[in-house]
């Protein structure tokens, strides 16, 4: 990739020459707008591999140069530069389709960080180009699925990234072509949809296709770090601060540093978490328990949730800056519900992978038992139907699986259904074991797999529910 291009717009004289001399260090070419009317001219002109414009301007709002980019330029990534601490403006620019912000007074190494992810999205770009041009004539071309968003040239990487979400129904090739968009974008994401539909997939394939993707992706389940212990996971600590804190700990954020942050089940976060971590994204910083100053972070935020965060912020449960923070982009993901065509496929998949993971030929569906799992309700989704598939190949005898092998049928410990009431030959530690383990997986199928909401349920800790889970081998 030749020299890369950027246009700087700002009518501040001292802050476009400190934008660009920093530009010009790393080796940008830069030219400078004062106003909207000279940005326009300059677009027009030339080509530019990024833009950098502040929100104010003398002839109007840089959102609207954001828009035009977006709208006419897509390919090229515009960020803003907004007022310090105006959540409200940089969540706007993100809408309107900004890659990224940087708030003021400049922090140059945030610059640095901003410019570093634009031209890595260019040179993809070019590295896409130059595959297509490269690619054999389309009647001599191998066939592969159309996964790709709009007409945007389908690289091996890209296609091999996005065949890891199975399926071909509309809503899920509609789900891939979002993910696509999405990755080009720093915006956060709130990823949305019932326990089990494959929203941790969906993060890492977002962090895959980005211009992060050689840097860490990190995923937390907000539920599962106890309370007390929060600040010290998501902000590190350094030796002696506390009891206990013997050596100095990074916390997840530095640990993201450059990549991406997956809080899974984010509404499971206290207020007072909430609070801190609404600040860290917004500076840009955190600081360790114990720490003396702080340190900067350059990490992408995705999110998830099983519930409805809006009720919640509604009730004062969750904390409505917060939210609309996380919730830039909304990416929902369909139940299996309502994609029963894909079932089949999932299932071969997951036969696949669970043979694989056993070291064993792959199992097959007898016709009849292929008939229930494609006609069973799935209120896990597609986790309920790996575990499903898990349990019918542990309790198949030979390479087909049957009906039985599947267990479809609940059964209803609380009411005392299908519990004999002598263990028989068993030990009566071995009958105990047995009653637990089944209803350890009601407890689970009831809370759609969600194992936070299945520990408040059976009135244990999320850490006890986790130890008899890995005991008995319950995924």
């Amino acid at each position: 990739m030749s020299q890369p291009r950027a246009l700087v717009v700002d009518d501040e004289p001292d802050l476009r020459e400190l934008l660009e001399l920093t530009l010009s260090r790393m080796g940008v070419e830069v030219e400078t707008a004062e106003d909207l009317a000279d940005a326009r001219r300059k677009l027009g002109a030339g080509n530019f591999d990024f833009c950098l414009t502040d929100m104010r301007l003398p002839d109007g709002n840089g959102l609207s140069l954001v828009k035009e980019i977006s709208r006419d330029l897509p390919q090229m990534p515009v960020a803003m530069i907004t007022a310090y601490g105006k959540v409200e403006d940089a969540v706007t620019a993100l809408k309107y389709g900004a890659f990224d912000f940087v708030s003021k007074p400049v922090d140059l190494e945030a610059l640095r960080s901003l410019v570093r992810t634009a031209i890595k999205l260019r040179e993809d770009d070019a590295e896409k180009a130059a595959s297509a041009d490269d690619a054999p004539p389309a009647e001599t071309a191998p066939t592969k699925p159309a996964v790709t968003a709009g007409d945007a040239p389908d690289p091996e990487r890209q296609g091999a990234i996005l065949d890891r979400m199975i399926g071909r129904s509309d809503s899920i090739k509609r789900v891939r072509q979002t993910i696509v968009k999405l990755a080009r974008s720093q915006a956060p994401v709130m990823i949305s949809g019932e326990s089990g539909t494959g929203k941790e997939l969906a993060a890492q394939l977002i962090h895959d296709l980005s211009p992060r993707a050689e840097a860490a992706f990190v995923a937390v389940n907000c539920g599962a770090i106890p309370s007390e212990l929060m600040e010290s996971e998501f902000f590190g600590h350094e030796k002696g601060s506390f009891t206990g804190a013997d050596t100095d700990k990074d916390g997840l954020f530095v640990s993201a540093s450059g990549g991406t942050l997956f809080l899974d089940e984010v509404a499971d976060l206290p207020l007072a978490m909430q609070v801190k971590l609404l600040r860290v994204i917004q500076e840009k910083r955190v600081r360790p328990i114990g720490g003396k100053g702080e340190v900067p972070i350059d990490v992408r935020i995705l999110s998830a949730s099983h519930k409805a965060l809006k009720p919640l912020v509604d009730s004062g449960e969750f904390r409505s800056d917060l939210y609309f923070r996380l919730n830039v982009i909304e990416l929902p993901l369909p139940a299996l519900s309502n994609r029963q065509s894909d079932i089949p496929l999932l299932i071969e998949h997951f036969l696949e992978v669970i043979a694989e993971q056993w070291g064993e030929a792959p199992k097959t569906l007898q016709p009849a038992a292929l008939d229930e799992l494609c006609q069973h309700q799935y209120s896990g989704n597609v986790r309920e139907l790996f575990n499903i598939l898990q349990r019918a190949v542990t309790l198949c005898d030979g390479e087909h699986i049957e009906v039985d092998d599947l267990q479809l049928q609940r059964t209803n410990l609380e009411d005392g259904q299908d519990l004999p009431t002598d263990p028989g030959d068993r030990s009566l530690d071995d009958y105990m074991e047995n009653v637990e383990k089944r209803i350890l997986e009601n407890a689970l199928k009831d809370a759609k797999y969600n194992k936070t909401e299945a520990a408040r349920r059976l009135g244990i800790t999320f850490r006890s529910l986790r130890y008899k889970l890995d005991k008995y081998g319950i995924d």
